[in-house]
């Protein structure tokens, strides 16, 4: 099978990651994976949700929303918390879970850092290109808050970075773009640290169900694509040495 966009079924799309790409954020990348992109930018608040008051402890969120022409056809802006689509609130809490499975929060003090992912363009793979670059974002964001006497350490635990797989015309393919990932039989979304363990797995099949040998084999896909992404966040962010 020939790909839409030429490439081989283990093959990720071209990546790129620009760090700092806003000014006054905290942190900010601006992730490339293909004709996807998103912006990924992180606001530091003094306080922390009601639930962890007190506790000594900070957060970690994100928020996750497509720009009006990001697709092909126009996607209405949500003008209030309210109107926050069930598919952006479900992405933001994967976000979110992703990113907290590798921050000391305990090393944040009473502080909560919210990861803004806008996605300007939509091509397949948006909630997974916002968990790999959203990790750059923040990564940046803890060691300017250190250079500012804000923080004492890093607080990390190491690295998340996150792609698809999915059986397409009964190919296993690693980064489905849309064309791809809207015929898929079989689509998944995994997210991996740099220990090699899993933090979600995400999968579906559409139709005929699918066999715990396909789930390793396209697990082992991610895993390969996933170890890619990591060598890219951590060659972005030796700019930060």
């Amino acid at each position: 099978m020939k790909r839409v966009d030429g490439r081989v079924n283990d093959e990720l799309r071209p990546v790129h990651i620009s760090l700092g790409y806003q000014a006054f954020a905290e942190g900010s990348a601006l992730i490339e994976l293909g004709r996807t992109r998103v912006l990924c930018a992180v606001s530091v608040e003094d306080r922390v949700p009601g639930f962890l008051k007190g506790e000594g402890t900070g957060w970690v969120t994100a928020e996750y929303a497509m720009l009006p022409r990001s697709t092909l056809t126009r996607t209405p802006r949500g003008i209030s918390p309210e109107r926050t689509a069930g598919r952006n609130q479900e992405i933001q809490r994967l976000i979110g879970r992703s990113l907290r499975a590798v921050i000391d929060l305990a090393a944040l003090g009473e502080r909560t850092f919210t990861v803004d992912c806008d996605v300007l363009q939509a091509d397949g793979g948006t909630r997974t290109a916002a968990i790999t670059g959203g990790y750059v974002a923040l990564v940046q964001a803890f060691h300017n808050l250190k250079k500012q006497g804000m923080l004492p350490l890093i607080p990390l635990k190491g690295a998340v970075a996150a792609t698809s797989v999915g059986i397409v015309d009964r190919e296993m393919l690693l980064d489905l773009c849309y064309e791809e990932d809207f015929r898929a039989a079989v689509d998944f979304n995994a997210v991996m640290t740099d220990k090699g363990e899993f933090v979600e797995i995400q999968g579906t099949a559409e139709g005929k169900p699918f066999s715990k040998e396909t789930v390793g084999i396209l697990l082992a896909l991610a895993e390969k694509g996933i170890k890619q992404l990591l060598e890219i966040q951590k060659a972005t962010l030796a700019e930060l040495s």
